[in-house]
């Protein structure tokens, strides 16, 4: 497609509503960036659009205008019920911003409602909400619009509401899909109607989202939009006014090094992001301690209530640190954030791009820094080919203070802090064993002695990761753990009372342990016992064949007794003499008859 240049927005082929112009003037958006200018001509003529532009390019107005413009050219006005409008969007933190920007669109027009439905909110309420003011414009996060198209027994027919929907916007759509809402969107699809407007917006183009495409959208136009100045051949998806840099540091050295550059921007607004949660749980409650005179805020996926209000606290202040997990790292647009540090590098380099989109957004300037470790530093290569992103190397800094013994004094102090600490480490090592580039960021060539050291823990934790491995160069502290209590007296107390719980258990285990010894010597009696009476049975058996050959030998002697007496050699008084005296027979053996003898012989 020609690429349209940007310029003011009365500038566009189709007209947009004088209300519309003025709360663009409003907000000091006097001219459209490149891939509003090419989008909304193009959505407001009825055509499906999949949209690829670089992060912070202003991709939100791009399908807000479009939006309030189709429901505003409707024939028929969109009853309280009725659903114009759909935007779905992979995160809570994403929707509460876009609902913003698009309330100050549909501000001036009273006859359109709009709603938001996320996750943690109770679904009830935003049923009776929806049911009382209606939602003509709905933006939600794809489990919560799924799960309230499952709620007509609460007399909620959503699929009833939704034939009347004119726009499906799919923003940040490889988000979505990276994040497993696949399922969740092709189940939605199935719910709308065909006849629809369909938008995808995202920074990168993968092959899920080619497929999503495909599925969802009918003859799409495909806009790709680059930063003004770039090379055609270029794919650079990072903002051309952005500063990337990157520091090679050991895993001992990470943390003082991130120490000291916070101290030494306090006045500046700065991202950090960790891999996992629980090094945001760690990691942030060390900066609240070292990093003094500064407003420090934690975010993170596990987080149900309290995103939300810190996000938006966040938002509207001047300085600060957020420290968070790649929750943040898409379309979120939090203004002025003059540095985004990666303390540990994404799980895959399209997180690294959006990461870094964080600052720099719309034409401002910024810059972003990330810590390679000496074995990680080929990454920098890497990402200059595969994500046409250039960095550019930062020196260590100078006069460092080591920290990390203040970190393990806070570990040995409160038992909260030391667990923090085993948790984080073991939640890095499982992440950095599922890198995506796992040929630059190798399990097996991890330092863990430095590691462990960097993360101030006290001792190592045992994990399968470290199974068999000998870890000379890491020194456990000389006390014994299980001692260390919690600051809080009320999770001591109850640590306590746990602890009196499993020793009673322990000893009632012990005892049925001791007992269960007893049943093995009895086990082994009654072994004994199978083996003696084997033992006796034998003797029986020989005992008895013992007696069958005396009983043979009885007769033996007893048939030459009758030849003898046959041939007359004997009386008939010396043969029965001679039966008495035979001396294992009984005395009723004597009785025996002559023809009985005839007959055995």
């Amino acid at each position: 497609m020609e690429h349209v240049t940007e310029g003011s927005w009365e500038s566009l082929p189709v007209p947009l509503h004088p209300q519309v112009l003025s709360v663009l003037r409003e907000l000091g958006f006097p001219y459209m960036t490149p891939v509003q200018s090419a989008t909304i001509p193009l959505f407001m003529k009825n055509k499906d659009i999949a949209a690829e532009a670089v992060t912070g390019s202003g991709k939100t107005l791009a399908f807000v205008i479009p939006i309030v413009e189709i429901l505003l050219r409707r024939e028929e006005k969109l009853k309280k019920s009725q659903v114009g409008a759909i935007i779905i969007t992979p995160t809570r933190e994403l929707a509460v911003q876009i609902e913003e920007v698009l309330s100050h669109f549909t501000k001036p027009f009273p006859q359109f409602s709009q709603i938001l439905w996320i996750g943690g909110r109770n679904p009830g309420e935003d049923v009776t909400r929806f049911k009382e003011l209606g939602g003509n414009i709905i933006v939600a996060t794809p489990g919560r619009l799924e799960d309230m198209f499952r709620r007509k027994a609460e007399g909620l027919d959503l699929a009833g509401c939704v034939r009347s929907l004119e726009v499906l916007v799919l923003d940040e759509a490889d988000r979505l899909l990276d994040m497993g809402f696949e399922t969740s969107i092709n189940t939605i699809l199935e719910f709308l109607p065909k006849q629809r407007r369909t938008g995808l917006f995202s920074a990168t183009q993968t092959q899920e989202v080619e497929n999503l495409v495909r599925a969802g959208l009918r003859n799409p136009v495909r806009i790709s939009v680059k930063e003004k100045g770039v090379a055609a051949s270029s794919t650079q998806k990072t903002p051309s006014r952005l500063e990337n840099h990157y520091m090679v540091c050991k895993a001992d050295e990470k943390f003082n090094q991130l120490v000291h550059f916070l101290r030494n921007h306090k006045q500046e607004k700065h991202l950090v992001f960790f891999s996992t949660c629980a090094c945001v749980e760690y990691y942030g409650k060390a900066l609240e301690t070292l990093v003094k005179g500064v407003k420090i805020m934690c975010i993170h996926g596990k987080m149900k209530y309290k995103r939300n209000k810190i996000f938006m606290e966040f938002r509207k202040l001047q300085s600060g640190i957020l420290v968070c997990t790649d929750v943040m790292a898409r379309g979120i647009d939090i203004p002025e954030v003059n540095w985004v540090l990666q303390y540990d590098p994404p799980s895959n380099a399209s997180a690294f791009v959006h990461r870094c989109g964080r600052t720099a957004r719309i034409g401002h300037g910024g810059s972003a820094l990330v810590f390679l470790l000496p074995m990680e530093e080929s990454y920098i290569s890497f990402l200059a080919i595969n994500q046409k992103c250039p960095l550019q190397e930062m020196k260590l800094q100078k006069n460092t203070a080591d920290l990390l013994p203040k970190l393990k004094a806070m570990a040995l102090g409160d038992r909260a802090v030391f667990e923090k600490g085993m948790k984080a480490f073991v939640s890095y090592v499982q992440a950095y064993a599922k890198h995506e580039c796992n040929l630059i960021f190798r399990l097996k060539d991890l330092d863990f002695a430095s590691l462990a050291r960097g993360f101030a823990l006290l001792r190592m934790p045992k994990m399968p990761e470290l199974r068999g491995k000998q870890f000379p160069d890491f020194v456990p502290v000389d006390v014994n753990t299980d001692t260390i209590p919690f600051k809080d007296k009320i999770r001591e107390k109850q640590r306590q009372k746990q602890l009196l719980e499993q020793q009673r258990k322990e000893k009632t285990e012990n005892d049925g342990r001791r007992k269960f010894i007893k049943n093995k010597a009895w086990s082994k009696q009654k072994a004994k016992k199978e083996k003696k009476k084997k033992l006796t049975e034998k003797r029986k058996r020989e005992e008895g064949s013992d007696m069958e050959d005396e009983d043979m030998e009885e007769l033996l002697n007893d048939t030459r007794l009758l030849k003898k007496f046959k041939k007359g050699k004997i009386t008939e008084e010396e043969f029965e003499k001679g039966l008495l005296t035979s001396g294992k027979r009984s005395t009723n053996k004597a009785d025996l008859e002559i023809s009985d003898l005839e007959d055995d012989c």
